[in-house]
């Protein structure tokens, strides 16, 4: 059997193993769980791909390694994982847990357990898809910095939950980065998601509009995005300001809007982020 601190890395893990625990192994509830959505929103450039990639991939880790380093059995022998020395290990159970960790790892997103959409990345793939009826009317708008119709990216968001959860079923929760933009997107949400989705809050990086320019700039040197030049990132600018800063505020008169100061370092911000998914899990 597993001593207490090895069932306590399970259970950060969120993993049950027969062969460690004598439990059965529960990788997948019987039911269809209805979608938890965090909307992320920001100016073009604020950083919120980067960080929603970050939630995804890193946060596990670091709950992963402070668990690793505060377990009396686990800290002598440390784990590769989170940067410490992994010298032979002197109990059998601290073996078997070590056998499995490499499958945990996979598993360890389960810490908060969210995947990534990105608006516009669904947007920019259904536009190169030859076999698309939406291309060409897509990159118009894009080039134009104008708001694709809401009925083509919810379709496009709603695939993607559909798909994601059909495959797991337990990965029913979801970081929306760059929608709703306007009221237009919002009341095609509420219309279309109303009862068979839930909106947990909005995750919003706030940052200087010179600043956001720079860095989609700087980002456009090997982005090959046809909108990452300026005269199309100052239209993106007037549209974000003039249509999605009112849908951040309506939600912020909701109590629903979780604010960060997306103008620091990518680690500064993230520290912040890291927070707010602490204490809202």
């Amino acid at each position: 059997m597993l001593s207490r601190c090895g069932r306590r890395l399970l259970h950060v893990l969120g993993l049950s193993f027969p062969l460690l625990t004598g439990r059965p192994l529960f990788l997948f509830p019987h039911r269809f769980m209805k979608p938890q959505v965090v909307f992320v929103l920001g100016g073009p450039g604020a950083g919120k791909g980067t960080q929603c990639a970050r939630i995804v991939e890193d946060m596990a880790f670091i709950q992963f390694g402070s668990a690793a380093r505060s377990c009396p059995t686990l800290r002598p022998h440390g784990l590769q994982h989170v940067g410490l020395p992994c010298p032979s290990a002197n109990s059998q159970s601290l073996l078997k847990l070590m056998a499995f960790i490499s499958f945990g790892i996979l598993l360890l997103s389960q810490k908060y357990g969210y995947t990534h959409l990105s608006a516009g990345e669904l947007l920019r793939d259904e536009r190169k898809n030859p076999d698309s009826q939406y291309g060409e009317l897509i990159e118009k708008y894009i080039k134009d910095g104008k708001i694709v119709p809401v009925e083509i990216t919810i379709s496009l968001l709603r695939r993607e939950m559909d798909q994601t959860m059909a495959a797991n079923a337990q990965k029913n929760k979801f970081l929306i980065d760059g929608f709703p933009r306007n009221q237009d997107n919002l009341q095609g949400w509420n219309k279309t998601m109303d009862g068979k989705a839930d909106v947990s809050f909005v995750l919003f990086f706030d940052c200087n509009n010179e600043i956001c320019i720079e860095r989609c700039l700087e980002r456009g040197k090997s982005s090959g995005r046809s909108d990452d030049n300026r005269e199309s990132l100052e239209k993106r600018i007037q549209t974000y300001l003039q249509s999605t800063k009112p849908i951040i505020d309506l939600y912020e008169e909701m109590g629903k809007v979780k604010k960060i100061d997306a103008s620091k370092s990518v680690d500064e911000v993230f520290d912040e982020v890291v927070k707010i998914f602490d204490k809202e899990g």
